[in-house]
This record gives structure tokens, sequence and C-alpha cells, in this order.
């Protein structure tokens, strides 16, 4: 699940509502026990140069824009 759905607020009510999202809580949790720890390193390239940066800043503008 994104981290930023946490912040959306909704509305649970009446009793079998309640007892879905409990079930659906209670899932979730159950399957992040029984999923494996990732032990892959995350690669990262240390960026120092200012050009280097800008030129990085611009590629990513370029294709998010």
């Amino acid at each position: 699940m994104a981290t930023s759905s946490i912040t959306k607020n909704f509305v649970v009510s009446g009793a079998k509502q309640v007892e879905m999202f409990a079930n659906a809580i209670e899932e979730s949790y159950q399957e992040s026990l029984t999923r494996p720890q990732s032990t892959t390193s995350v690669k990262y390239r240390e960026l120092r140069d200012p050009d280097e940066i800008k030129r990085l800043m611009e590629k990513w503008k370029r294709q998010n824009a």
C-alpha cells in the first residue's frame, strides 16, 4: 500500500463496513509477516559537481513536465 493513502480521509460506517475494514487491516498485517524481507541494497550515485547536478535536474524536468 502506498504511504500517501494513509493521509486520505474516509468514513467507515455500519457494523459490516467496520468488520470489513478491520479484516483488511489484519490481513495486510498477516501478509507483511510472511513476506520475506528484502536484503537488496539500494544503488545510488553521489553527485558533487554542480554542473552534473544541473544536468540531472534538467533531465528530470524534461521527463516530468
